[in-house]
Formats: C-alpha cells, structure tokens, sequence
C-alpha cells in the first residue's frame, strides 16, 4: 500500500502559466500536477494536490492530513512568509514537511526571504522551477523509508 502525501498550494499559483512566467515560469497548475503524480508513482506514493488561495482552507486541509497523510509537501506561496497559522498547524500535526518553492525566495524581495513553513518543515527546495515539485516527493520518499525502516 502507498504512502499518501498532501501536497498543498497556496494563492496565486493557480496562476502559474500567466504570472510571472519569467520567475514562475510557462507551465501551469495543472501541469505541475501531472509532474508530481509522475514522480508519486516512481516513489511509490500517492498524492492528494490541492490549491486554494485562502489561508484558512489550507490550515483544515493541514489539520486533515494529521488523520490521512503520511507527509505534506506544500508551496504556501505568500502565506509562506505571513501565516503564523499555516506554521502552527503544521508544528501541530506531527507530519514530515517539504517546503517547496518555484523560485529562490532568497533572491528575490527581502520581505520573501523569511519563511514561517521552514520552522516546521523537514527540508527545503527553491529555485528549481517545477523540478522542485519532483524532488520534493523523491526527498519525501526517503524521509518517509528511513522513518519506516526505523520503526
């Protein structure tokens, strides 16, 4: 049986494609999704990608996982560097966490060079593009073995 993994998108990213695609790139949502349900079956896990672009959507959906998930891989987006509430719930669940960004939050604005998600998450992954997606759930995969094979 595979492990599910939450993977959760913040606000504006169901924008991708049209915003930005100079930091964002071309490649849309939907898109990013297929990447990431491609590499899920390559890993032996299975997702549940979700976006919305209200904060306290994505708490329920965090506090969710705590009953469902074996992990959250989550791109807050602007939440990444506002939401005390994402961060706590998040700390609350018990969960592993990838953090992952489209772009180098730390080349960017100084406002987005602080993450709250980071305080919770195992690892993080910017600046690769929709590639970080795909890493995200190979580094998921093997936070999830190595807590299998030590149990």
């Amino acid at each position: 049986m595979s492990s599910l993994v939450y993977v959760l998108n913040g606000p504006n990213l169901n924008m991708l494609g049209v915003r930005e695609p100079a930091i964002y790139g071309t490649e849309t949502l939907a898109d990013l999704r297929a990447r990431t349900e491609a590499a899920a079956t390559r890993h032996g896990l299975t997702v549940d990608f979700r976006q919305s672009n209200i904060e306290g959507e994505i708490v329920n959906w965090v506090q969710e996982a705590r009953g469902k998930a074996h992990g959250i891989i989550i791109n807050a987006g602007a939440y990444t560097h506002t939401s005390v509430a994402i961060l706590d719930a998040l700390q609350a669940v018990g969960l592993p966490v990838v953090e992952v960004h489209l772009s180098n939050i730390f080349r960017r604005d100084e406002f987005r060079q602080h993450s709250y998600v980071s305080l919770a998450a195992t690892g993080v992954i910017c600046g690769l593009g929709a590639k970080g997606y795909e890493l995200a759930i190979e580094a998921m995969a093997n936070i999830l073995n190595t807590s299998t094979n030590k149990a």
